[in-house]
């Protein structure tokens, strides 16, 4: 099953960002919205969402509230990553990547002939009055 709270959270990138920014230890809030060009409430939703998803945590010391990261909760996305695609063999910097093996095309059957269709007589219809609005006013 794939993790979609954390996966929800991490869908935008300026919550990516403020993980990528989290990762070299807990930061004031003041840190994290002076890097970026959004409004600081802006930078409170994103990180309220960042919460929720356990991805990180608030701690007030006096003044000042500070942002944790908590790596280990991004193993579940790992792991379903691992999941859908194992690698086989890593591969290192440098060496070229391993060749992606796709199936070859397969012919494609062309579609039946469609037989026309023709339209059914419409009815009239009958003109209703036009409706006069209760707020005095004719849209």
């Amino acid at each position: 099953m794939p993790p979609i709270a954390i996966l929800v959270a991490l869908a935008d990138p300026t919550r990516c960002r403020i993980i990528e920014i989290l990762r070299d230890g807990p930061q004031p809030v003041h840190v994290l919205a002076g890097s970026f060009d959004i409004s600081r409430p802006a930078i409170s939703r994103h990180l309220r969402v960042l919460k929720q998803a356990r991805l990180i945590s608030e701690k007030k010391t006096g003044r000042e509230n500070r942002y944790a990261l908590h790596a280990n909760q991004l193993q579940p996305v790992a792991a379903w990553l691992a999941e859908l695609a194992p690698i086989a063999e890593p591969v290192s910097v440098g060496q070229p990547a391993p060749a992606i093996v796709r199936p070859a095309p397969q012919a494609v059957p062309t579609p039946a002939p469609v037989p026309e269709v023709t339209p059914a007589p419409v009815a009239s219809r009958q003109r209703r009055e036009p409706s006069v609005s209760q707020m005095g006013f004719d849209f």
